[in-house]
């Protein structure tokens, strides 16, 4: 139950007064409650055009599904939902994959097709269908999304991983002390540790700390700051002279589980690709790392795995050179795609896009040639999102800000009206943190603004973007998940504010959902999905992105139902929430809807809120209401004021109201068989196969409006009253 709500949702005062009746046959004692909303012409919350703000996030695709997908007749089933604006995600980056958005392009060494890849900006008769990404071959991710595997513990002397050169003084124009590269190793649980071996390539670092973990918890997310890196008594290196080294640490043994190399000076050696790039020869890069107990004759006892799969001892690095070959391609890992299909294909409804550059694992050249070549097309476009989720990556803010302004330079320079943000985050319940900065910051939104400040480029951070997945872990959830959500929209917005989100930059969740568990058999992620849109809306966003937008041909757990002849066999409860929404709540065109805050009192003994309420005024002229009953087993009544505290007056819909309603009695799921594998070999999300009968559409009625009509909310439902209003 979520205890922190008490009745309030974000201090919304549309006055709605509610009647519960109790479920029990025992009474029948109607008990009045107050949900009070606050219409004052002065107070609205955010004005917004749901054409350009209530949309959806398009991501890689499976390779062979884009024809399909982006296609009458199933475009226009996904488009019939009624989300409007969309923002390509950009995958290849959480994939440590170099990515190219055009085919054609130029590397840097083109006799051998390798080096560093820049696409063309200049547009052809033949148009961008498909792109591709190659996995990164210097890469010292074990982990992550997608397969790929370090090769600082692949067991291979030959492969190694190496630090981004952008990264370096040659690019940032800042001494390499001030952009320390890291690798972290972790070897699963506390051993006895008191030497370290480590293989070096080319450029190798010449100055370097080997440090362990102090916490008890991993350096990462929860255990950030509850623990401290501390250097092993002989683990300061200043005349690294790189080959194979092997350190004794200590001359006693520490439990260790994480160790970390903390690099500040580089050799500037060139690595194995030659002199010829200036990028071979910036950075660090490492053959093989082995972690254990050196004995007092000299053997060596290592206790990582080296392996070329995820069986291998876990580290992550700082960076990834994005170098790679173009034999490194690989089709099979899906489809960003291609730009000029994904623009002429009808998706975008012809609605600027927000639209990515990778970032983390490529160059300012390909990057700005990239922007360049979307205007030279004349699509619309509307933010430029830099980079995908450099959190996650887990890369340091005031690296990501060398990045930023590098890129952001090289797109300026093609497109000078380009508007640029980020980062974005992935979805988080509370404030990105990183290891404390030398003044013991640790915000990753406060020290990146501050880098930018520092740099005077704040100009240049023209939007905020992040993500949001309040149970992307959980693999299922209880109807009790529903409560908490407008609180974790409150609370994570007034973080990023006060981490120094500067207040005249707009904000926007460019791609989210609830996560696990959101199946078919039941109406819990429609709820959800109707109190995160106005929650966040409410908070002040500029735009909401919903995520899992394109369906998945015979998965049970798509926004759409689809065969594997991509023929539809169903709407699931989300898709017809979010007609709801989009075609009820708001009007779908491009005018300004005042939303204003909804406050609510209607709980139960636990003081767990009940109802929760969204109001705007449309440019129709009509006001519009949109409820949540997020009670799963009883029908509540509402009794509706828009009041002005500021004037005391109270105005009452009058006339005919409109009623729709979606909910459990428009949404029947009947189970057919638990457990049972879907089209792709894994059991469904939902854990059972079935049918939805019915599976909508949503139930409409008329009543008649006045200050003392009583509006019927059924239990586990999304309802829309709309209609004028009047004083009493």
């Amino acid at each position: 139950m979520a205890s922190g709500i008490k009745g309030r949702v974000l201090g919304v005062s549309l006055s709605i007064v509610i009647i519960s009746w109790a479920a029990s046959w025992t009474t029948n004692t109607a008990i009045a409650q107050t949900i009070t909303v606050d219409a004052a012409p002065s107070h609205v919350a955010n004005t917004f055009s749901p054409v350009r703000s209530l949309g959806a996030a398009i991501d890689r695709l499976r390779t062979g599904t884009p024809d399909h997908l982006l296609t009458d007749p199933v475009l226009k089933e996904i488009l019939g939902a009624g989300w409007q604006t969309v923002t390509y995600r950009q995958n290849t980056e959480l994939m440590v994959e170099a990515w190219h958005w055009n085919p054609n392009g130029t590397w840097s060494d083109a006799e051998k097709q390798q080096g560093y890849f820049v696409g063309n900006a200049e547009p052809t008769a033949e148009m961008i269908c498909h792109s591709w990404a190659a996995p990164l071959p210097h890469r010292g991710f074990s982990r992550g999304d997608g397969n790929g595997w370090s090769r600082l513990t692949d067991g291979d002397l030959k492969s190694y991983w190496k630090s981004n050169p952008y990264l370096t003084k040659a690019f940032t124009g800042e001494p390499d002390s001030l952009h320390p590269q890291w690798i972290m190793i972790d070897l699963g649980s506390k051993v006895p540790v008191n030497a370290i071996r480590i293989a070096w390539a080319e450029p190798y670092a010449t100055h370097y700390s080997v440090q362990f973990w102090t916490g008890e918890l991993e350096p990462f997310y929860d255990g950030t700051t509850k623990g401290t890196w501390q250097t092993f008594p002989l683990g300061a290196i200043t005349e690294g002279k790189g080959g194979t080294v092997t350190l004794k640490l200590v001359s006693w043994m520490i439990p260790v589980r994480y160790l970390r190399i903390w690099m500040t000076e580089s050799s500037n050696t060139c690595d194995s690709h030659g002199s010829a790039d200036k990028r071979n020869c910036a950075g660090y890069a490492i053959n093989e790392l082995y972690v254990g107990a050196l004995s007092a004759d000299g053997q060596f006892n290592d206790y990582v795995t080296h392996f070329p799969s995820r069986n291998q001892t876990v580290t992550w690095p700082s960076s990834v050179d994005p170098w790679h070959a173009a034999s490194d391609m690989d089709e099979s890992r899906g489809d960003q795609v291609g730009f000029d299909f994904f623009f002429t294909s009808g998706v975008t409804r012809g609605l600027p896009t927000m639209v990515p550059i990778a970032m983390l694992y490529s160059t300012p050249e390909d990057a700005a040639n990239e922007i360049a070549y979307l205007y030279k097309r004349h699509y619309p476009i509307s933010w430029i999102e830099m980079g995908e989720e450099a959190d996650g990556q887990h890369m340091l803010p005031e690296d990501y800000g060398a990045l930023y302004l590098q890129f952001a330079t090289a797109i300026h320079r093609l497109v000078p009206e380009a508007k640029l943000g980020g980062p974005p985050f992935e979805g988080t319940f509370d404030d990105v943190e990183v290891w404390p900065d030398a003044a013991g910051k640790v915000s990753w939104l406060g020290r990146f603004v501050d880098y930018l400040k520092a740099h005077g480029r704040l100009n240049d951070f023209t939007f905020f973007s992040f993500e949001h997945y309040p149970y992307q872990d959980k693999p299922t959830y209880s109807w009790a998940d529903l409560y908490p959500e407008p609180e974790y929209v409150r609370h994570i917005v007034q973080v990023w504010k006060d981490n120094g989100l500067p207040p005249n930059i707009p904000f926007f969740m460019t791609e989210g959902n609830i996560g696990g568990g959101a199946g078919p058999s039941t109406v819990k992620s429609a709820l959800w999905l109707a109190d995160y849109v106005g929650s966040m809306m409410t908070a002040g966003a500029g735009a909401t992105y919903f995520f899992h937008y394109m369906p998945s041909p015979g998965r049970l757990n798509g926004f759409l139902l689809l065969d594997e002849k991509y023929n539809v066999t169903g709407y699931p409860p989300q898709y017809l929430a979010t007609q709801v929404i989009t075609k009820e709540w708001v009007q779908p065109v491009d005018a300004p809807h005042k939303l204003f805050n909804v406050s609510s009192d209607v709980t139960d003994a636990a003081g767990t809120l009940l109802v929760t309420a969204y109001a705007v005024d449309r440019p129709d002229g009509q006001w519009s209401v949109m409820l949540v009953n997020r009670d799963q087993h009883n029908d509540h009544a509402v009794k509706v004021v828009f009041n002005d505290p500021g004037t005391g007056r109270d105005r009452h819909f009058a006339g005919q109201v409109d009623r729709v309603t979606f909910g459990s009695a428009e949404y029947k799921w009947h189970s057919e068989e638990h457990g049972h594998p879907d089209a792709e070999g894994s059991p469904s999300r939902s854990g059972e196969r079935g049918h939805a009968d019915p599976d909508g559409p949503p139930s409409r009625s008329k009543v008649s409006g006045g200050a003392e009509t009583f509006y019927q909310l059924p239990m586990a439902s999304i309802t829309v009253l709309r209609g004028a209003i009047r004083d009493r």
